[in-house]
């Protein structure tokens, strides 16, 4: 069995990783996430906030991102963020609906 301490740094090292990577792989644009996986980094900024708040951390949705993205999300975007295409909009409302229907 797994000390607390250290499950908890290896979950910490995983959100890492997974940042990094998503960052290494900036091409990979939301709502393809959202499309394949059901959340994004939008979605991420959010669960931190949420546990930031949860253990009376003060912290604004602008922080947060900038936590996830590396950077402020306004300079993420202008970087980095395309338009959706008419076939990633199509993909994003039938998953929607899929789950909507479930």
């Amino acid at each position: 069995m797994m000390e607390k301490q250290t499950e908890t740094e290896i979950q910490a090292a995983v959100l890492r990783r997974l940042l990094s990577h998503l960052d290494n792989h900036k091409e990979v644009q939301n709502i393809d996430l959202m499309i394949l996986a059901d959340f994004c980094r939008n979605c991420l900024a959010k669960w931190y906030l949420a546990e930031a708040e949860q253990r009376g951390v003060t912290m604004d949705y602008d922080a947060a991102r900038e936590a996830i993205y590396g950077m402020p999300y306004s300079e993420w975007k202008e970087k980095h963020q395309k338009a959706a295409t008419p076939e990633q909009l199509a993909a994003f409302e039938a998953r929607q609906q899929a789950k909507a229907e479930q």
